[in-house]
């Protein structure tokens, strides 16, 4: 079994931890945002639209930004109030809805686990974060957490990349925070902090804490109501601590602690807190090339319309509609992108199409967490209908509004 992890990182005195808790509530109470999802949570009596609503926030805040998210949990929960609701909505209107939101897989497994609340769990969502974890798809442990303690009052404390933050300064934790091991430690300080009496309070209001004072850059340490328990805001003022710990306190030899920052890293008096936490370097994103035809006909009242058609089921952007569209290789000249997209385009249409009249329009690029994407955007005038190969993509033409009203990628509408 691994050695016990060195005690100075820890929250070992229960008296720091009850401090900690209160002046936490406290400021939370003083200074939280009204956030929609926060006030359902607080007045919504029955149990399971509680949960359905919190856990509809959690999945919509991953990897997204407050302000964005407020506007679309406001239409959704406007569209779908209820679990049942959404069990029986299509995938094309929540991708529809979803549309600009990014990371769309999370609006289909919202989708999918909802069904199976109403179909195998007789409409009664999981009361408790091991089963949350457990049953419902697309809900991993700080999703599980997070609506055990804010819906149902479960104990159970939550780690996401601002408490991850929070953490680590009150901590001085230097080791590479998205390790494992790390995130295990990290997780087991969440679970000691959380209040027993008021868990789903205190852990938004860690998650508030890192969101509006212990912010990655410049953190607002004078208002932090917790900065007297804080190592990081300790060290800052005080200066480094001795180089040789102590020996009870993290290990026999310098380097043995799995959570202080390495030697190779010493601490940064210009950075202060934001020493800390510390990531590994990121994998730079992967570049691709895209070629787009934004196909276009005279309807039959006269308006412009566009052709799109769906990707596929599952990868990237999966079931959204978009302007039929070509992976391209690295360095390829205009002159053979165009060969290659006329080529694409003719073998869906079952017709001729000449590469010298597309029409180059620009570029555009579009940043994914992973991928660097850039859009070689032509256009293509046709006179009376197309219809593309079924067996290759659904497909349909649509007005300027009827594309913007589609689920369509955000990059799209750049297109």
């Amino acid at each position: 079994a691994p050695a016990p992890p060195p005690s100075r990182h820890l929250f070992s005195d229960p008296a720091e931890v009850k401090a900690l808790r209160g002046n936490l509530l406290a400021w939370y109470d003083r200074c939280k945002r009204d956030l929609p999802w926060r006030a359902l949570a607080a007045t919504e009596p029955d149990p399971d639209r509680r949960g359905y609503a919190v856990w509809v926030s959690e999945i919509m805040l991953q990897q997204t930004q407050v302000a964005t998210v407020i506007d679309y949990y406001n239409r959704w929960m406007q569209k779908w109030p209820t679990l049942q609701a959404l069990a029986q909505a299509s995938l094309e209107e929540v991708n529809e809805l979803w549309a600009g939101l990014g990371y769309y897989s999370r609006g289909k497994r919202l989708q999918e686990a909802a069904r199976k609340v109403v179909s195998e769990l007789a409409g009664r969502m999981p009361r408790t974060a091991e089963d949350l974890q457990k049953l419902l798809p697309g809900v991993g442990r700080y999703t599980a957490g997070a609506i055990a303690s804010i819906s149902y009052g479960q104990a159970a404390g939550v780690v996401d990349g601002n408490v991850i933050r929070v953490l680590c300064r009150l901590r001085c934790i230097g080791a590479d925070s998205s390790s494992p091991a790390v995130i295990d430690r990290l997780w087991d300080m969440a679970n000691v902090l959380v209040d027993r009496s008021r868990p789903g309070d205190f852990n938004q209001a860690l998650m508030e804490l890192g969101a509006t004072v212990c912010v990655p850059k410049v953190p607002l340490c004078g208002e932090c109501p917790v900065k007297q328990h804080c190592q990081a805001w300790r060290r800052k003022l005080f200066g480094n601590p001795p180089k040789v710990p102590d020996v009870e306190d993290c290990g026999k030899r310098v380097g043995d602690c799995p959570l202080c920052p390495p030697a190779t890293e010493p601490w940064d008096s210009s950075l202060g807190v934001t020493n800390f936490p510390r990531k590994a370097a990121k994998k730079p994103p992967r570049v691709m090339r895209t070629a787009t035809c934004v196909l276009q006909r005279r309807g039959c009242h006269g308006a412009l319309e566009y052709l799109i058609v769906q990707r596929p089921s599952s990868g990237l952007l999966a079931g959204l509609w978009e302007f039929p569209s070509l992976p391209l290789a690295q360095d390829l000249e205009e002159e053979r992108e165009r060969e290659e997209l006329a080529d694409h385009l003719q073998a869906w249409m079952g017709r001729p199409v000449a590469a010298k009249g597309l029409r180059f329009i620009g570029e555009v690029i579009h940043i994914f967490s992973h991928i660097h994407q850039t859009y070689v955007v032509y256009s293509l005038p046709l006179d009376g209908n197309v219809t593309l190969d079924p067996a290759l993509a659904p497909s349909r033409w649509v007005t300027e509004d009827e594309f913007h009203a589609s689920a369509v990628s955000t990059a799209m509408k750049k297109v």
